[in-house]
């Protein structure tokens, strides 16, 4: 499968999840459309494309739920979370919630909003190492109270790949009165999706990351009550026509990579849809078990709670994670592999994806890799020295 795309076949990819790959048909796709938009510029952005991104929201609604109006277009989830965010009416006595797994771009702005407004920033604190759906509901639980304005809460979170129970905090938002925005970036393409039956205010995805559309493909869904007061961070000639309106038009940009997501969403079905995403979960649950058992290394989160991605816990020893930059160049200079090392949580991870072009062998060769590489630079799994490898056979 890895002939469908265009990515170097001398490397391993398993960082679908950051940026994500694109099929060549997508990619002839979206010059299709960009030649379409060079033949006649001023025709294209004043006739054809107010009524091709309707269209495009029109599929996005058949494939996630709600109405055609309430989707609209944006460039990526953090662009959306920020339109969100600058849409509120924030003051002193305010406080935006979100959760010690937010995303970093994210939570940077919501810090920065919150700091503008005179308002707080409540973080509720989550284990790094999830166990089960009871921890994030009490602590999102707890943490709500009667200055809570919006609550912020991950799908999949980022550095953890863990599945949050978004429809029972959801419910728990409303039951307190306050509106929820779901960051469901990696969830498009990797988990089926029914916005209608989460009850969120928002909801806010990328096509780019699982679901092959070309990277600046965010999506924003906004429930009808909110429509009103719900702008882009951007204002522009749109602002005041609407919601959708708004965002469908803040000035002149290249629009190819929303105008291909139907034809992303088909090559999605095409490798199996549903069929595809249990393969890729499947293949995921087993490369992290294997490497946990082969590196001692634990993995965030049960089966149950992760998708097709998984974060194992390299090293939790002060400091370690000021290497994860080092190690990560190591991987990709010497043994040709592309995969996410970072610090979260005071510690070290790793990160895997599946996808449709992966399969076993590539994480034996990310195992072969750990236990030649990481000890050079004194990563031991917890922190323990010597630990790398000594569980092969478990």
């Amino acid at each position: 499968m890895l002939g469908a795309f265009e990515l170097d076949p001398d490397l391993v990819h398993l960082n679908h999840g950051s940026y994500g790959a694109v099929p060549s048909e997508v990619r002839r796709e979206q010059d299709r459309w960009r030649t379409a938009i060079e033949r006649n510029p001023t025709g294209f952005f004043q006739d054809q494309l107010p009524d091709a991104l309707r269209g495009m929201a029109a599929h996005a609604a058949r494939r996630f739920g709600g109405c055609s109006d309430d989707w609209v277009f944006c460039e990526n989830v953090t662009a959306a979370v920020n339109g969100v965010l600058q849409s509120l009416a924030l003051g002193p006595n305010d406080e935006i919630l979100t959760t010690s797994h937010a995303y970093g771009a994210v939570l940077k702005a919501m810090t920065l909003v919150s700091a503008r407004r005179g308002a707080t920033l409540k973080v509720a604190d989550l284990p790094a190492m999830l166990e089960h759906d009871e921890q994030v509901i009490a602590a999102v639980g707890s943490a709500l109270g009667p200055r809570t304005r919006l609550l912020v809460i991950d799908h999949i979170t980022s550095a953890t790949a863990t599945i949050l129970p978004v429809r029972r905090i959801a419910s728990l938002a409303r039951a307190a009165g306050v509106p929820i925005l779901i960051d469901g970036a990696h969830v498009p393409g990797q988990l089926a999706l029914d916005v209608s039956a989460l009850g969120a205010d928002w909801y806010t995805g990328n096509a780019h990351k699982w679901l092959f559309a070309p990277r600046g493909c965010g999506l924003l869904w906004t429930a009808p009550a909110r429509q009103e007061i719900t702008r882009p961070a951007v204002l522009s000639h749109g602002t005041d026509q609407g919601y959708a309106a708004a965002f469908d038009w803040i000035g002149t940009r290249d629009p190819s990579p929303w105008l291909c997501f139907e034809t992303a969403a088909l090559a999605h079905d095409a490798f199996g849809g549903k069929e595809l995403m249990s393969r890729n979960r499947e293949l995921a649950a087993t490369a992290a078990g294997d490497l946990a058992s082969e590196l001692a290394a634990p993995v965030a989160g049960p089966p149950a709670m992760r998708a097709s991605m998984a974060a194992l816990l390299l090293d939790r020893r002060t400091g370690a994670a000021e290497q994860a930059a080092a190690i990560r160049h190591a991987f990709a200079s010497e043994r040709h592999i592309m995969v996410p090392v970072y610090g979260f949580s005071d510690a070290l991870w790793l990160r895997i994806s599946a996808q449709v072009y992966n399969t076993a062998d590539d994480y034996r060769v990310l195992a072969d890799a750990c236990r030649t590489l990481l000890p050079r630079f004194g990563v031991g799994s917890c922190g323990i020295p010597g630990t790398i490898g000594t569980n092969r056979h478990r």
